[in-house]
């Protein structure tokens, strides 16, 4: 799939209430009780009240440093009313969920309320229809979708439909050693060109890498190609790795590396490697997931972390992409069930409870209007260091969704690593690449 054009991209805003009123129309797949219908040919209005008490499981994937903040939230939702009681039930990484859940879907039993999706599912759970359309639910209770970053709205659509609701969401970032930058009288470059003059310079001065690029999640490096224009995926399912735009970005993160102002963080415990020699002050900066701010805080008690956007691109361009996960609710419960969950999932992606998962984990507040209020400003007091989010929280694409993509990003590693750490040919191994990446995409 293209990536969002530019300018569609900023146009969102305006017309996603639009796209949700003419979706809503066409219904959710589900039926249940209402009035009467006006014509003997239309279907059966559905009621998303919740009539009756009853109980729902959430499968999540917070782990267990995270159990404190989910039972909370829980406890608190159980108690602000009387119908709906929710259990949350901790399934594993996103993997496992994916797992347990397209199992339970086709066995048509077990099935939870709501449940977790990393956002690289939102395409085969709404082209399966594995989860409940919730247009309707949108339409039907009047609910307010508009106040979603635009970005991380359209990351849980699929063709038009509002298939999940923004949840935990990340984006690229980059970690700095504020203290070091203070000390050199540096501030992190909004451009591109300017960055890798940063890069050189702490490199010569301090003897430390000038930042790290991590090599075992393409989604890290990803963006850097976005922004120069390079289309992955083409409109007509080809890839454009090969292309000259392209192979300059290879070339502008080998040379970093080659010159010793980087290095490609690639093989076992990459991560945690590239994250250790950021706490040992050994690199300047590391390019990695905002979700992670209060992790890195913690393990750097000697100096203060700052955090900047990625670099604009040399067109201009400064998008990032989401990543983090989203909430549904499986299209094969009954409608019960889905209207309990409903009423659970609102509650989850509301503005006061987005806050407490803002301030808790780390994943940074979905949406716009928790930016004015009086949690919003006491949030950048706690973490100033957010406010480079904030400002740029509609500049979040969504996630080019495919169905060869996790293939493709593999393969995509792979020759990363040959042109970059093995120092083969950047143009022959392009060409082999994008040869390779075509064949996975004509399958």
């Amino acid at each position: 799939m293209k990536k969002i054009s530019r300018r569609s991209f900023l146009t969102a805003t305006g017309v996603l209430a639009a796209a949700g009123a003419l979706t809503a129309c066409g219904g959710g797949g589900s039926t249940g009780g209402g009035t009467k219908p006006a014509s003997s040919t239309a279907a059966p209005a559905v009621s998303y009240d919740v009539t009756e008490p009853i109980t729902i499981t959430w499968w999540h994937a917070l782990e267990s440093q995270y159990d404190a903040l989910v039972a909370e939230v829980v406890d608190e939702f159980n108690k602000s009313q009387d119908m709906v009681t929710v259990e949350a039930q901790y399934i594993g990484a996103y993997k496992d969920v994916n797992e347990a859940l397209v199992a339970a879907h086709a066995a048509g039993t077990g099935l939870p309320g709501v449940v977790v999706a990393n956002t690289d599912y939102v395409a085969s759970y709404g082209e399966s229809g594995l989860y409940e359309n919730l247009d309707p639910y949108i339409a039907g209770t009047g609910y307010d979708v508009e106040d979603f970053s635009a970005g991380l709205l359209l990351s849980s659509q699929y063709k038009g439909k509002q298939v999940a609701l923004p949840f935990l969401h990340s984006t690229q970032i980059i970690y700095y050693n504020k203290t070091m930058a203070d000390s050199m009288g540096i501030t992190v470059p909004t451009k591109i060109d300017e960055f890798e003059k940063m890069l050189e310079k702490v490199a010569t001065e301090k003897k430390v890498y000038g930042t790290v690029v991590p090599g075992w999640d393409q989604w890290y490096f990803e963006t850097l190609f976005l922004n120069e224009g390079v289309d992955i995926i083409t409109a007509d399912n080809t890839c454009d790795l090969n292309g000259d735009i392209a192979k300059g970005v290879t070339t502008m993160i080998k040379k970093w590396c080659d010159e010793g102002w980087a290095y490609f963080a690639q093989g076992t415990d990459a991560s945690a490697m590239m994250r250790q020699n950021f706490y040992d002050q050994k690199a300047f900066s590391v390019m990695h997931t905002s979700s992670l701010y209060n992790t890195y805080v913690d393990k750097c008690p000697d100096f203060e972390v700052g955090m900047a956007w990625y670099p604009a691109a040399t067109t201009g361009d400064k998008y990032s992409e989401v990543g983090g996960c989203v909430l549904g609710i499986p299209s094969k419960n009954d409608q019960a069930t889905k209207n309990a969950a409903w009423v659970f999932l609102q509650f989850l992606c509301g503005k006061t409870v987005n806050m407490k998962w803002a301030e808790g984990t780390g994943y940074l507040p979905t949406r716009l209007s928790v930016l004015e209020t009086e949690e919003g400003v006491e949030f950048l007091k706690k973490k100033p260091a957010f406010q480079c989010i904030f400002d740029n929280l509609n500049l979040i694409n969504p996630r080019i969704q495919h169905g060869s993509w996790s293939e493709l990003a593999t393969t995509w590693k792979n020759y990363m690593v040959a042109m970059i750490v093995s120092g083969e040919d950047i143009a022959k191994q392009s060409d082999m690449m994008v040869e390779e990446i075509d064949e996975i995409l004509a399958d």
